[in-house]
């Protein structure tokens, strides 16, 4: 058995008798019913994962995935490949990105995996300030074949399992980063299969297109699936068609952290790609996501459709890095606080007609 398969084998669906004690707690506590809205929601998907009403939730890692892609060379991003291998170096030693000022105000550990970047990270590995998970110097250029082998893209997968799996050993709550010039391009073409809709129509501005730059880069991902025919009903063909290093290492680590029952909160766009990929190999593994927030970019509302997800947040963010699943994590938070700290109605001493 692969560990693809032995992980799929350990995700079972959301706990219902769970889901069903937190309703029955957050009625009992001392407001009109549901007042809190959508963060009383995340409390019963909470519950409902971790089969408890007051899990640990302290401990908190935030990884990115790192990879590059041999379409940026087509033009698809206004930034060089090389921005890829000075973004490590930021996150990993000046902790000056976004993503780690966001993430020391969490609470959250920062870690950082390569797993198909095109440099040398091998001072980094030594100094294990970054994880070595390497496949290959980037994909290929997905307009002249694949972008990886199958057999690629498994690795990928089976690598962000693997990251889920080590970092469970220091963390109660889970969330996807990536960085990697030029990877809304896979993720534009992921969407547009997985989901049935158009390029044009899931293709946005990346990192900073133009309305010209963006009507290209839908072009280059129309032209990448007609050459390369991913089958929609094979999600490892998808990945491995027209995907990413680092978008299959975020399908593999939703896998790994459902299969130990622990929250995951997904990022933005090319986060979501990934945990479509997740959700296509095991459907239950879309119980233990928590979308943080509904990006700029097009493709994303479609692709949070396509899991049943509603973010959380909506502040027109297009960073990445796991920019918004750091900021997701204090709701996270409340959410709990809210059901184990509230006073109920007998508590406070009020009676209820």
């Amino acid at each position: 058995m692969s560990l693809i398969e032995k992980t799929v084998s350990g995700i079972l669906p959301s706990d219902q008798t769970w889901r069903e004690k937190a309703k029955e707690r957050i009625l009992d506590l001392t407001m009109p019913p549901w007042a809190l809205g959508r963060l009383l929601d995340l409390a019963v998907d909470i519950a409902g994962m971790t089969r408890s009403l007051n899990p640990p939730l302290d401990r908190r890692t935030v990884v990115i995935m790192a990879g590059d892609h041999g379409v940026a060379n087509a033009g698809v991003s206004p930034y060089p490949q090389a921005v890829t291998m000075l973004m490590i170096r930021n996150f990993a030693e000046i902790a000056g990105a976004g993503i780690n000022v966001l993430a020391r105000q969490s609470g959250a550990k920062v870690r950082i995996a390569d797993i198909g970047v095109a440099g040398d990270l091998s001072e980094l590995f030594k100094k294990n300030l970054v994880i070595d998970k390497h496949i290959a110097n980037g994909t290929n250029n997905m307009l002249e074949g694949p972008a990886m082998s199958r057999e690629q893209a498994r690795r990928s997968i089976e690598a962000g399992i693997e990251l889920a799996l080590e970092s469970s050993s220091d963390s109660d709550l889970l969330a996807t980063g990536e960085m990697g010039i030029g990877n809304t391009t896979p993720s534009s073409a992921i969407v547009s299969v997985l989901c049935s809709i158009p390029p044009n129509l899931v293709t946005c501005r990346g990192a900073g297109l133009d309305e010209e730059g963006r009507l290209k880069k839908a072009e280059i991902v129309e032209k990448a699936i007609d050459l390369n025919k991913p089958d929609k009903n094979d999600p490892l063909d998808v990945l491995a068609k027209v995907g990413g290093f680092e978008i299959g290492a975020i399908a593999g680590f939703i896998l790994g952290a459902a299969s130990l029952r622990i929250p995951v909160i997904i990022d933005g766009f090319i986060s979501t790609a990934g945990a479509l990929v997740a959700h296509e190999i095991s459907p239950s593994s879309a119980d233990y996501i928590i979308a943080s927030h509904q990006s700029v970019e097009r493709g994303h509302q479609h692709a949070l459709a396509k899991l049943g997800k509603k973010a959380l947040l909506s502040l027109d963010l297009r960073l990445g890095e796991g920019s918004g699943a750091a900021l997701a994590m204090h709701f996270v938070e409340a959410s709990m606080r809210i059901i184990n700290e509230m006073a109920t109605w007998e508590k406070a001493g009020i009676v209820r007609k």
